[in-house]
């Protein structure tokens, strides 16, 4: 599985998320491009402690979805979204994606660090664990758009 933290799967995202559009088709769910976008920010909210969205530890969601967040089996579609992190609103997909860029490069560039806070629900995780969490969310997404 990539890893946010490697170089290159922060380019190849960086590259898909650039090549995202207005006109851009979903293959699943109801959100448009830029509700994505705006919905991809959360994750890396959370790893940057700069919103929990309310999340508290779960036991149930621990115990059977904390190895599928980060291991190489996708996520299938039309999976339910955290009531705090999903978006119904109208968003503006340049804004957003302003937004998830500086996100992105402002993890990308703790990359050295490894004294990363526990996740609200699924507790502590390792660096590797959570860059490859933060990339598959991304990829994802970005899958979900053909991009």
């Amino acid at each position: 599985m990539k890893s946010l933290f490697d170089q290159e799967a922060y380019n190849e995202v960086r590259t898909r998320l650039n090549a995202l559009t207005d006109n851009s088709e979903r293959q699943w769910g109801k959100m448009t491009p830029g509700q994505m976008v705006c919905h991809c920010q959360a994750p890396l909210n959370i790893i940057l402690e700069k919103n929990d969205y309310g999340l508290k530890p779960n036991w149930l969601i621990k115990t059977f979805f904390k190895k599928s967040m980060y291991n190489d089996k996708p996520w299938r579609k039309n999976l339910p979204t955290v009531p705090g992190m999903k978006q119904t609103e109208p968003k503006n997909l340049n804004q957003e994606r302003t937004e998830l860029e500086s996100l992105m490069e402002e993890l990308h560039a703790q990359g050295d660090r490894n004294d990363w806070q526990a996740h609200p629900i699924f507790g502590a995780l390792t660096k590797e664990q959570w860059g490859k969490m933060q990339y598959k969310h991304l990829d994802h997404h970005l899958t979900q758009f053909g991009v």
